[in-house]
Formats: C-alpha cells, structure tokens, sequence
C-alpha cells in the first residue's frame, strides 16, 4: 500500500468534498482500480484553482467521468480531483455556449438540442464529460468535439486561470495537447441555430444514434467507450475480429462479444486484468495483420504490490 502523503487539503477558502485513502473504483466506468490518497470534488471552478494552488507540489490527477481510462489497483499517489457533476455550468450568449469541464457529454447534446441548436448530436453517443471529450478530442460519427470549440479555459499548476484560443492548441484524431500541467475548466462551442423544421429530424438523429449505440455496443455491461484507435482507413474492431479476439477473456475481463473494440468488466475483473488484455489484443492484431493499435485508454497510477515481494 502507498503510505499516506501530508497534503495541504483545505485552506479557508475551499468549499468542496474531501475524501482521504478513497477508492477510485466507483469513479471510473471500468469500476476498476486502487486507492487515492485524496480525492477532491469542487464546487466550481474556483474551489478547483483553490484547492489545485495549494497543492501544487503535489502529484495531482483530473478525471472527469472517468471513461477512458484505466486506474491500475495499486490506485494514484497524491490527490485526485473529480469534476464529473460538479463543475456542470453551462451558459450562452448567441450561438456560444460555455460549458464547464464537468458537464457531460450527453447533457450538454440534449440541453443545446432544447435551446433549438444544432451541431451537438453526436455527443449524446460519448459517455464522458466536456473536459475530458476536450482532452482527447472525442468524437463519433465523423464529428469531433475540436470541429465546435472556440477557445478553451485551462487551469495551471499556480491555480490560475486563462483562456487559450483554438489556433493555441494542438490537436487531432483523438488527440490534444494542452500546455504541460494545465487542466481543462470549461469550453466554448460554437453551435448554430436549428433551421425551421429542423429540429424534429434533430430529435429522430439522436434517436438514430442511440438506438444505433445500444443495439451495437454492450451498454449494459462496464467499460469504458472504445479502447483503441480505428487506423487509417480501417476499424479497430474489425482488426481486432478478424484475429479471432471476439470474446476473448483474461480473468474477468473480456472482449466483448457484442463489439470488439470494447473490452467489458464480467463483475470480477482486476485493472490487471484489463492492461492484460488491452496487451494481448495489441500484440495479437499486429501479429496477425502487422498493424499497431494504438489505445485510446489513459492507463493512471500503479501496479499494485504483492504480498513478500520487494521494491
């Protein structure tokens, strides 16, 4: 086990939940994954710099709503800040809309899609948060989350907080790259207004959309959106079916029968399991089609010790 950290947790000012040698488990979609030595829940975005500034010596780790990314079961050292469902403001001004880090994906699709907006219908598909579907550029369908921002508003290691504009970052197919040590705190998106008659086949898009997801993806069961990258000019999935990986198992986890670019948590599976497994199909596909898979899952934290073995 990781021996506990003297972390400043809450000055004066800090107003959100502080929770010390905490699984982090029920935070991720896996439902997998070790201990923090804190985890802290703020009550906005300032409460985030706050508590960021006076631990900024500190290893620190932001998770939105935790699809992903893998905690491994020896958990994170330092403290970790959980956005999801707490820095969830969202407000307009014309077509731009701000929406905190927090916010998730499918909230923001839906409240915008009632504001009679369009450009947002994909996001209903993403089971993450807007900070964290910035963070990787998530998308679906051909759109992009990077295709709708404006500019963005980080937080740094000081607990400061700045507006970056688009042309300021670097991104691309599942990718962005933000200045080291800066977090997400909200977006700005340009949506546009939903012609007349428009909004009734926005509605029947996203009914599309959903019903596509439900009937192809195992929704019912734990996991974290897709884990690997589609190639050029190819599907991960169909890479990884062809190996013959469908339904393949280590442990608890599993390929899921139902898409293979999903591995799913059966009930008992281990954050081992599942590295285990990401490992496996990685080094099966390239064997077999002599492609590299490239993981979308952010792997956090350590491996967990066993019991008489040494440093």
């Amino acid at each position: 086990m990781m021996a506990a950290m003297n972390i400043e947790t809450r000055p004066a000012p800090l107003k959100g939940e502080l929770l010390y040698r905490a699984k982090l488990a029920p935070f991720t979609t896996w439902r997998v994954g070790g201990e923090a030595d804190i985890i802290y829940r703020p009550v906005d975005a300032q409460d985030l710099a706050g508590f960021i500034a006076a631990n900024q010596d500190k290893p620190l780790t932001i998770l939105g709503a935790g699809s992903n990314v893998l905690i491994r079961d020896g958990g994170i050292k330092g403290a970790v800040i959980i956005t999801a469902a707490t820095l969830s403001q969202i407000d307009n001004k014309g077509e731009i809309f701000r929406a905190e880090a927090g916010v998730g994906c499918p909230v923001f699709a839906t409240i915008v899609r009632n504001k009679q907006m369009a450009g947002a219908e994909f996001l209903s598909g993403i089971p993450g948060t807007i900070g964290g579907a910035i963070a990787m550029n998530a998308g679906a369908y051909g759109a992009e989350i990077w295709d709708l921002v404006e500019k963005i508003e980080v937080v740094d290691r000081h607990g400061q907080i700045r507006e970056l504009s688009k042309v300021e970052v670097e991104y691309g197919y599942r990718y962005c790259k933000l200045p080291e040590d800066n977090w997400v705190v909200a977006a700005h998106l340009r949506l546009r207004r939903a012609e007349t008659g428009e909004l009734e086949q926005l509605h029947e898009n996203v009914r599309v959309l959903q019903k596509k997801r439900s009937e192809s993806q195992p929704l019912t069961q734990r996991n974290c959106g897709s884990v690997f990258k589609n190639p050029q000019g190819d599907y991960a999935a169909r890479l990884i079916e062809a190996a013959g990986l469908k339904g393949e198992v280590i442990g608890g986890a599993q390929v899921s029968p139902k898409h293979a670019n999903f591995i799913v948590n059966t009930g008992t599976a281990t954050a081992e399991n599942i590295e285990q497994l990401i490992t496996r199909v990685k080094e099966r596909v390239k064997h077999v089609h002599g492609i590299e898979l490239e993981s979308e899952v952010r792997i956090l934290g350590e491996k967990k010790k066993e019991i008489g073995k040494g440093e």
